[in-house]
């Protein structure tokens, strides 16, 4: 029923949706919580009460397909590789070989892009997985202390770990008593009777050697029967439960022995004691029959078949008889094969291999006549020939072998060379002019008749040499070693000139490493003029200018690699010629000089040095060096002062000459010098050498005053605040030490040895907690830095605290995982036992970082391998010669278990490369009290320290 509204109200209420319709998708009271119900009345009998009804509120209804078009169904079965599912867009197209091109074409461009961002892809998922890792370790590495541990564990303590008892299964746990059946009557009366079995000899069976066969075949018989009537007996019994007692097994036994000596007997002669059956010969027969080939039967026999068909079909083949005959020796029938390659040299009488093999068929008695033969048919063989003379033994007979050889291949120049080695210098003399003569392209022989001529004859000859063989190289080179033994060096280089323009004349090419290998072959042969024109003559052969530094700078490497040290000096000759205002030759000059040369050659050098590059400070410090440690001082210092001239107010010379004097104790001449120094060149390094020669004289407020002037100039410099604390440090003021190290480190943040030497300072005055708190504080404005966490590591360890000391470790290793210093102190963190395998991994982590390498050479000391630790400590020297903790830990070891000499060599090698780093040689090298110590001094007293590692 209606209601009727005033017109009045229902303009005032009207609200501006009212007569629009709803929405799509609207329910009315569902936005208030509203819930209705629906009877079977209202929606009929095909919906349910969950339906929406199709009114224009609902969601509008799909539109129906076209009867023709089939509902896409996305089935398995009906998918294609190429057209998709049944219904998609391209399913009723035809797959032609375009499509297939294009997709060919598509696919390399995706491999294409896939391989080019390969590389990124594997290095981020690798990154990935080692982060994944290090979140989430797996669980065998987070035992992997545990199981090193197990290694401790006793025996005792193995065995009285308890068995893991099953409570499911109480019969496991309660096991309950074995139970036995007893045996039955027919059972042991069978067992009985079986160990009573015996079996007679019949004395007829001594007659022969079928007697016994036959003997043994009946009796055989009889111990298979009866084992076949205990074996059906010891089945029956097991069938009815019955089980074996030690007993029966004794009688088994007895009667197994019993059935082996009847056996026996039956075949040796009860009477006489005598076997009937000769061993030997048996055993020989046996021996004949073994073939020595062990391949299969049937593929000697096809062989056999195939090779006597090529024989048939065409008997002038002798590779065909060569190879029946090897076969046949393979098999081992050697008379069938010497039948075989002799009718083979039968129908080939013109073929050397065929005679050559039927001579190494036959013994050395029937060789001969072969040979004599095989000389008949082929006259002018010089192999034959050659065989001949080998299976003669005597000397006559084969120089008669020889002889009667060239009177038939004269010109044969194996045969010239193998007569002349069996004669004596003189004869060798008169064939070889015979030789030359009927062998004249033959080099060697001239060359070899060279030699045994006099002077006069040999350049006779090596002339007609030229003139024969004009395009050989080495008669050349003979003549002008010829020269050079006689002493005419002057005549070397003009022969290697006219050399060079005679080949090149007669077109013949110019190879560079024949000729550098001829040069060393000189110098081999103590010619080392015609080495060097040689050298001088070639070394630009084939070489571009922008690659003749390199080119030849590796030449005289590999020329004093080789030894040929006049080589590689001719090289740096031609070098200097060139290139002479080039710093780093002369360097490199230099350095080989003063390793190969002697002294008088090494300062020669350095004056043309720093005469043509006088720029170069280097080559005025080594000169000077080299005089000063010759003891001439006061040359060096004219040498310094030269140097001077040509580098005003270089700081290496400044320095350079302060030593010169403070080493010869002129320390008023030195102070002068660093005052001049101070005033033309100021530098960081000026102030601080100053402080530091007035510290090392004991001149300690001098020193002050120099540091407190130099820390005013150059405040970013932290050497000058080490040196200051270290001197406070030693005057006992050690609150004013504190304070020069603290604000060192406020202003270089980044000098790690300034904040341990404060945590240092901190920890001598006991206030662990402070220093340990510097170091962190180190550690947060400075990551990732090694030596921090080893100082943080190595503190915990002098404080007691191991186990703080490994969380550090731990800790350091995660964030510096590739630090030789941080893996080497790891090492010796751990147990005795987890040394070894701590080792391994610091190995794998850092595998040339000489720290580890020393720590593993350490270990094996410790282990007493005593070998492979001399060979890791020369490993540690060849990575790092300027390692100065290496010489000194070697140097004690071989005092322990080497011998003087070999403690010689270590010292030696010392001095020879002057170490300057290390955590033990810096502790004395830079104590101010040993300013003036040698390499050799210092070496010896940082050994006296190192403690044999155990």
């Amino acid at each position: 029923m209606a209601t009727t509204i005033p017109g009045s109200l229902v303009n005032k209420a009207k609200k501006h949706f009212m007569g629009m319709p709803a929405p799509q998708g609207y329910v009315p009271g569902v936005g208030r919580g509203a819930t209705g119900f629906t009877t079977r009345s209202d929606i009929g009998p095909a919906k349910e009460a969950s339906d929406v009804p199709e009114t224009g509120s609902g969601p509008p209804a799909k539109k129906a397909r076209d009867d023709d078009e089939k509902e896409e169904e996305l089935n398995e079965n009906d998918y294609d590789e190429f057209a998709g599912y049944s219904g998609s867009l391209f399913s009723k197209d035809p797959y032609d070989e375009e499509d297939e091109e294009a997709d060919k074409i598509y696919n390399t461009v995706d491999d294409r892009i896939d391989e080019r961002r390969k590389d990124h892809r594997e290095k981020k998922y690798k990154e990935a997985i080692e982060k994944y890792r290090k979140e989430r370790p797996k669980i065998q590495q987070e035992f992997s202390d545990l199981k090193r541990q197990l290694s401790n564990v006793s025996e005792d303590e193995w065995a009285a770990i308890p068995e893991v008892g099953d409570a499911r299964n109480k019969a496991k746990r309660n096991a309950r008593t074995e139970k036995f059946t007893p045996m039955t009557d027919s059972m042991l009366a069978m067992a009985t009777s079986y160990g009573d079995t015996g079996s007679s000899i019949d004395g007829r069976v001594q007659s022969g050697m079928m007697s016994t066969i036959g003997g043994m075949q009946s009796t055989m018989g009889g111990m298979m029967s009866t084992l076949g009537t205990v074996g059906a007996g010891w089945q029956s019994g097991i069938k009815s439960g019955a089980a074996s007692s030690d007993l029966d097994l004794i009688k088994i036994g007895q009667a197994r022995n019993k059935i082996m000596d009847i056996k026996l007997n039956q075949v040796s002669d009860s009477v006489t004691g005598q076997t009937v059956v000769d061993p030997k010969g048996y055993l020989t027969d046996l021996q004949s029959m073994i073939p020595t080939y062990g391949g299969d039967i049937s593929d000697i026999k096809k062989a056999r078949m195939l090779l006597k068909s090529v024989r048939e079909t065409n008997p002038k083949h002798p590779p065909a008889w060569v190879a029946s005959a090897r076969l046949e020796e393979v098999v081992g029938k050697l008379q069938v094969a010497r039948n075989l390659i002799m009718e083979g040299c039968d129908h080939n009488k013109k073929s050397e291999d065929i005679w050559l093999e039927a001579v190494r068929l036959h013994p050395p008695e029937t060789s001969k006549s072969i040979v004599a033969a095989a000389v008949r048919s082929l006259p002018h063989s010089v192999r034959i020939w050659l065989k001949a003379a080998d299976i003669e033994i005597d000397m006559k007979d084969k120089r008669k072998v020889f002889r009667k050889a060239l009177e038939q291949v004269p010109t044969s120049v194996r045969l010239w060379k193998a007569a002349i080695e069996l004669e004596s210098p003189e004869d060798a003399r008169v064939l070889l002019t015979r030789a030359v003569e009927c062998c004249s392209s033959s080099t060697e022989l001239w060359l070899a008749l060279a030699r045994l001529e006099s002077y006069e004859n040999a350049r006779k000859v090596l002339n007609r040499a030229r003139e024969h063989i004009p395009t050989d190289r080495h008669i050349w080179l003979s003549a002008a070693r010829l020269e050079e033994t006689r002493g005419q060096s002057e005549m070397v280089d003009k022969i290697v000139e006219r050399a060079l323009t005679s080949l090149a004349a007669n077109m013949v090419e110019m190879n560079r490493d024949h000729w550098l290998k001829d040069a060393v072959d000189a110098e081999e042969a103590g010619c080392k003029l015609t080495a060097q024109a040689i050298i001088s003559s070639v070394l630009g052969f084939n070489v571009e200018e922008e690659d003749k530094k390199a080119t030849w700078m590796e030449d005289a490497e590999s020329f004093e690699r080789q030894g040929a040290v006049a080589c590689a000096r001719a090289v740096y000759g031609v070098m200097l010629r060139e290139m002479a205002t080039k710093k780093s030759i002369w360097l490199a000059a230099a350095h080989f000089e003063k390793q190969h040369g002697n002294t008088e050659d090494y300062n020669a050098l350095l004056e043309r040095a720093t005469t043509a590059a006088p720029h170069a400070e280097t080559l005025w410090l080594m000169r000077a060096k080299s005089l000063w440690l010759g003891g001439d001082v006061e040359q060096a210092r004219k040498i310094l002062a030269k140097a001077f001239e040509h580098n005003a107010n270089s700081e290496e010379i400044w320095m350079a000459a302060v030593k010169l004097e403070s080493e010869n104790g002129q320390y008023n001449r030195a102070r002068r010098l660093l005052e001049r120094a101070r005033k033309n060149a100021p530098s960081a390094r000026i102030w601080m050498k100053s402080a530091r020669l007035e510290w090392a004289l004991g001149e300690l407020e001098d020193g002050k005053k120099l540091l407190e002037e130099a820390i005013q100039l150059y405040a970013d410099a932290p050497k000058l605040y080490m040196m200051m604390g270290q001197i406070l440090e030693q005057e006992g003021k050690y609150d004013e030490a504190r304070k020069v190290y603290t604000g060192g480190v406020k202003k270089c943040p980044h000098s790690m040895t300034l904040w341990i030497l404060l945590s240092r300072l901190e920890e001598s005055q006991k206030q662990t907690i402070k220093a340990r708190s510097d170091l962190e504080k180190a550690r947060l404005r400075n990551p990732k830095v090694d030596v921090l966490w080893l100082e943080a590591v190595r503190l915990e360890k002098r404080a007691g605290t191991k186990e703080m000391a490994a969380e550090r470790m731990a800790r350091a290793l995660q964030e510096c995982e590739s630090s030789g210093i941080l893996w080497s102190e790891a090492i010796w963190l751990e147990d005795r036992h987890g040394r070894r395998a701590k080792s391994i991994d610091a190995l794998k982590k850092c595998e040339h970082d000489s720290h580890v390498l020393l720590a593993t050479a350490r270990l094996l000391w410790s282990e007493r391998k005593v070998k492979k630790a001399r060979e890791w400590f020369e490993r540690a020297i060849k990575v790092d010669t300027d390692m100065g903790d290496t010489f000194c830990h070697w140097l004690k070891f071989e005092q322990c278990h080497g011998t003087p000499e070999e403690q010689d060599k270590v010292v030696s090698r010392c001095n020879k490369y002057e170490p300057r780093h290390g955590e033990l040689w810096t502790k004395y090298s830079k104590n101010v009290s040993n300013w003036r110590k040698t390499s050799e001094e210092i070496l010896r007293m940082a050994t006296d320290e190192v403690q044999i590692p155990t």
